[in-house]
């Protein structure tokens, strides 16, 4: 079993799980999150208005995104994170390159913030209510 975690941009969560769905797989926990990578938490012009040229997209053209926290925390440097949604669900070993290509054919669009994918083993799992461990408790 591994576990698949996608970090993914919020407007491509329904797409997502209608993916996700299609594959047999209705089964995963969202999670609203804040973070940045490399750019820092800045958003590109381009990322705003999507009818933008890629060329238009300078460090200069870089604006910032404040996160919620940052704001109701007063600190006294406003800390730069983009909302995005994290997806978590378990899967069987044989199938996790099947999801995760499915994943990111939904959410790649070529630019800055489309998100991750970690993929994790899992060393066992169990269901509460009926006590199934391993492959019986994730399908």
């Amino acid at each position: 079993m591994k576990e698949i975690t996608a970090i993914i941009r919020r407007d491509k969560l329904p797409e997502t799980k209608k993916a996700l769905e299609d594959l047999g797989f209705p089964s995963l926990s969202i999670q609203s999150v804040d973070g940045r990578g490399k750019q820092r938490g800045m958003v590109c012009n381009n990322d705003l208005d999507p009818d933008l040229p890629e060329s238009f997209c300078t460090p200069a053209k870089l604006k910032p995104t404040p996160a919620t926290y940052a704001l109701v925390h007063a600190l006294p440097t406003v800390a730069l994170f983009v909302p995005k949604r994290m997806l978590t669900m378990v899967v069987p070993d044989d199938l996790v390159t099947k999801i995760v290509k499915s994943i990111i054919s939904v959410n790649k669009t070529g630019k800055t913030g489309d998100g991750k994918i970690f993929v994790s083993p899992i060393e066992n799992a169990i269901r509460v209510r009926t006590s199934e461990t391993g492959g019986e408790a994730i399908a």
